[in-house]
């Protein structure tokens, strides 16, 4: 069989999942409630444990999108490409225990670590951030997680690490996405350093205080608030520095249109819409105007000076 570009799969038909499509149109003729009900429908099995967490001050003051929307929309290309593939496909993913992450590269400490090991003497936050994704929609989710930066100090990277690659899990028994070609797989994602170190990027562990469910990234995921939500890696089982930047999968898939540095620039077209404005879910009106970085310059504009950002996204 034929490989299925991202590039083929980025149109409107596909980004949004069936449901999602014909919401769409129910939305156009005044029915947007009618799509807050079907996210509220789909709501997944009860919810996880609860985690002890402390508020963060990095925390936008915006109200966050209820459960049901943070765990019914998303993406996880791992449990398919539509937008209600996870929730439904991922049921039954069962993160290995002990889950382990794998520590390689240009760092002193190399070598397994358990999750349970990465988290001892770890304060979890809440994180109440905006996500944007580049195809157009965006959420505000309350993640509970902790700095990269403390994990990072923790492997002590040499002097010639300039760059972070991340790896999902690669499970076809478990991940029925990756037994497609839409991508090239394991999935794999890179942050220069200095963005792995700043103080917004989390490791996200949960959701509104409780253990990230399986369609989100369980256990383990990455946030960058600032970054397109293809930036999001999940299921994290491998951490590498390295000097040279890592091509990520959706880079290496359409390099047109899925930069390494995923910038949010409203000035930066994709090939196939706009990224000007975007949808605040639930609403299906492209009618709220993107900020740069996500609404996160005055924090992280810093690490880019000098460079051109449109050729940088």
């Amino acid at each position: 069989m034929d490989r299925i570009r991202g590039s083929e799969i980025t149109d409107k038909g596909i980004y949004l999942s069936r449901r999602g499509f014909i919401a769409s149109a129910l939305a156009a003729a005044g029915g947007a409630a009618v799509f807050d009900r079907r996210l509220h429908a789909q709501q997944p099995a009860a919810h996880g444990r609860k985690l002890t967490t402390i508020k963060s001050p990095l925390s936008t003051s915006e109200t966050p999108n209820p459960w049901e929307h943070v765990t019914t929309y998303n993406n996880f290309y791992e449990f398919g490409t539509g937008k209600s593939d996870p929730a439904r496909n991922a049921t039954k993913f069962r993160p290995r225990q002990p889950w382990t992450v794998s520590i390689e590269g240009e760092c002193a400490k190399q070598g397994p670590i358990t999750l349970e090991d990465v988290l001892k003497g770890q304060t979890l936050e809440d994180r109440i951030y905006r996500h944007r994704c580049v195809e157009g929609w965006s959420m505000v989710i309350p993640w509970v997680g902790f700095p990269l930066a403390t994990l990072i100090k923790r492997c002590e990277p040499t002097s010639k690490a300039r760059f972070v690659e991340f790896s999902t899990l690669h499970d076809t028994e478990q991940m029925p996405g990756q037994r497609s070609r839409v991508l090239d797989w394991p999935y794999v994602e890179g942050l220069r350093l200095d963005e792995a170190r700043h103080p917004l990027t989390i490791l996200a562990v949960g959701v509104y205080g409780e253990v990230l469910p399986s369609q989100n990234g369980a256990p383990l995921r990455l946030v960058v608030p600032w970054k397109y939500g293809f930036k999001a890696i999940k299921s994290i089982v491998k951490i590498r520095f390295v000097e040279k930047q890592p091509v990520s999968s959706w880079q290496l898939d359409y390099p047109q249109a899925y930069g390494f540095y995923a910038n949010v620039n409203p000035a930066v077209d994709h090939p196939n819409w706009t990224q000007a404005v975007e949808a605040r879910l639930p609403s299906l009106f492209k009618s709220t105007r993107t900020q740069p970085f996500n609404g996160y310059g005055d924090q992280v504009a810093s690490l880019y000076a000098g460079m051109d950002l449109r050729r940088n996204y």
